[in-house]
Protein backbone atom coordinates (compact mmCIF):
# COMPACT_ATOMS: atom_id res chain seq x y z
CA UNK A 1 0.00 0.00 0.00
CA UNK A 2 1.11 3.61 -0.98
CA UNK A 3 0.27 7.25 -0.41
CA UNK A 4 0.77 10.16 -1.91
CA UNK A 5 1.20 12.80 0.78
CA UNK A 6 2.00 16.82 0.55
CA UNK A 7 4.03 18.39 3.16
CA UNK A 8 6.40 21.64 3.29
CA UNK A 9 5.09 22.48 0.13
CA UNK A 10 6.00 19.21 -1.85
CA UNK A 11 4.53 16.26 -2.88
CA UNK A 12 6.05 12.66 -1.66
CA UNK A 13 5.19 9.05 -2.35
CA UNK A 14 5.22 7.10 0.50
CA UNK A 15 5.08 3.42 1.76
CA UNK A 16 4.70 1.81 5.02
CA UNK A 17 8.25 0.90 6.45
CA UNK A 18 10.69 3.81 4.44
CA UNK A 19 12.60 6.49 5.58
CA UNK A 20 11.66 10.07 4.27
CA UNK A 21 13.33 13.46 4.30
CA UNK A 22 10.76 16.16 4.22
CA UNK A 23 11.32 19.62 4.83
CA UNK A 24 11.68 20.28 8.25
CA UNK A 25 8.30 19.75 11.06
CA UNK A 26 8.39 21.28 14.25
CA UNK A 27 8.31 18.10 16.19
CA UNK A 28 10.42 16.52 18.90
CA UNK A 29 12.98 13.27 17.93
CA UNK A 30 10.99 10.49 18.79
CA UNK A 31 7.39 11.34 18.39
CA UNK A 32 4.91 10.54 16.07
CA UNK A 33 2.70 12.49 14.09
CA UNK A 34 -0.29 12.44 11.92
CA UNK A 35 -0.22 13.77 7.93
CA UNK A 36 -3.73 14.62 7.20
CA UNK A 37 -3.16 15.87 3.87
CA UNK A 38 -3.56 12.88 2.01
CA UNK A 39 -3.79 13.64 -2.16
CA UNK A 40 -3.92 9.50 -2.86
CA UNK A 41 -4.08 6.58 -1.53
CA UNK A 42 -3.26 3.20 -3.43
CA UNK A 43 -2.68 -0.81 -3.47
CA UNK A 44 -1.99 -2.89 -6.49
CA UNK A 45 -4.35 -1.52 -9.19
CA UNK A 46 -6.89 -0.04 -7.50
CA UNK A 47 -6.03 3.75 -6.62
CA UNK A 48 -8.29 6.69 -4.71
CA UNK A 49 -7.76 9.92 -5.56
CA UNK A 50 -8.67 13.01 -3.92
CA UNK A 51 -10.38 16.46 -4.77
CA UNK A 52 -7.54 17.60 -3.70
CA UNK A 53 -7.52 15.41 -0.44
CA UNK A 54 -8.91 11.98 0.29
CA UNK A 55 -11.42 12.47 3.12
CA UNK A 56 -10.50 10.02 6.24
CA UNK A 57 -7.03 9.14 5.22
CA UNK A 58 -4.26 9.58 6.91
CA UNK A 59 -0.61 8.62 7.54
CA UNK A 60 1.14 7.85 10.45
CA UNK A 61 4.70 8.61 10.90
CA UNK A 62 7.69 8.61 13.65
CA UNK A 63 10.48 11.40 13.58
CA UNK A 64 13.78 9.79 13.40
CA UNK A 65 15.75 12.59 13.43
CA UNK A 66 16.31 15.91 11.91
CA UNK A 67 19.35 17.66 10.70
CA UNK A 68 20.61 19.58 7.76
CA UNK A 69 21.59 18.68 3.84
CA UNK A 70 24.47 18.74 2.14
CA UNK A 71 26.00 22.54 1.04
CA UNK A 72 25.21 23.27 -2.13
CA UNK A 73 26.91 26.16 -4.48
CA UNK A 74 25.30 29.10 -5.69
CA UNK A 75 27.88 30.96 -7.89
CA UNK A 76 26.53 34.22 -10.47
CA UNK A 77 29.06 35.72 -12.59
CA UNK A 78 28.12 38.59 -15.46
CA UNK A 79 30.93 37.91 -17.99
CA UNK A 80 33.57 41.16 -18.70
CA UNK A 81 31.85 42.88 -15.98
CA UNK A 82 34.30 41.92 -13.12
CA UNK A 83 31.32 40.59 -11.47
CA UNK A 84 31.39 37.54 -9.21
CA UNK A 85 29.62 36.20 -6.20
CA UNK A 86 29.52 33.22 -4.43
CA UNK A 87 26.99 31.95 -2.07
CA UNK A 88 26.44 28.32 -0.09
CA UNK A 89 22.93 27.29 1.37
CA UNK A 90 21.95 23.94 3.53
CA UNK A 91 18.72 23.49 3.96
CA UNK A 92 17.17 22.03 7.05
CA UNK A 93 15.48 18.32 6.88
CA UNK A 94 12.89 16.02 9.09
CA UNK A 95 13.65 12.22 8.80
CA UNK A 96 10.26 10.52 9.20
CA UNK A 97 9.62 6.77 9.23
CA UNK A 98 6.20 5.60 7.68
CA UNK A 99 4.85 4.01 10.62
CA UNK A 100 1.03 3.16 8.71
CA UNK A 101 -0.96 3.89 5.98
CA UNK A 102 -4.74 4.48 7.31
CA UNK A 103 -7.39 4.83 3.97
Amino acid sequence: MYAVIKTGGKQYKVTAGEKYKVEQIPAEVGSEITLDQVLAVGEGESIRIGTPLVEGATVLAKVVSEGRHKKIKIFKMRRRKHYQKRQGHRQNYTELEIVSINA
